[in-house]
Parts: C-alpha cells; sequence; structure tokens
C-alpha cells in the first residue's frame, strides 16, 4: 500500500495525500474517489460540505495552535 501524508495547514484545513477510507461517526465509507487523491478536511468547523474544506476557515478568521502540543507528564 502506498504512503499516505497528512499536512496540517497553519490556518487552514488537514490536506490529506494517499490512498485512504474516510468513514463517518457511523461507520459508513464516505466516497472520496472523486478527490483525485488529496482529501482537505475541515478543522475550523465552519465548513458546510463537513468533513471536507470549503474554505470558510478564511472567512471567519481561523487561527490554529502555531505547533503540535505533546502531553505534559
Amino acid at each position: 500500500m502506498a504512503d499516505v501524508e497528512i499536512t496540517i495547514r497553519p490556518t487552514g484545513p488537514y490536506v490529506v495525500t494517499g490512498p485512504i477510507v474516510l468513514r463517518d461517526g457511523q461507520g459508513n465509507e464516505i466516497d472520496v474517489s472523486d478527490r483525485g487523491g488529496t482529501v482537505k478536511l475541515c478543522r475550523c468547523g465552519g465548513s458546510t460540505t463537513k468533513p471536507f474544506c470549503d474554505g470558510t476557515h478564511s472567512a471567519i478568521g481561523f487561527m490554529a495552535a502555531t505547533s503540535a502540543v505533546t502531553k505534559a507528564e
């Protein structure tokens, strides 16, 4: 199986490249075959096409954390 890569855009979506199976909260598969091997997943919560990004993050001024947070020990 080919590699899957997930890129976190600083003020935008998760960009997933490679062969994936995407499932909703009930375990139903979401067809991503028409997306050319790249899926952009919303993380601002404002998209009207969830789980996919529709660009709403730009309109609402979404700003994510600047870096990953590790669990404090």
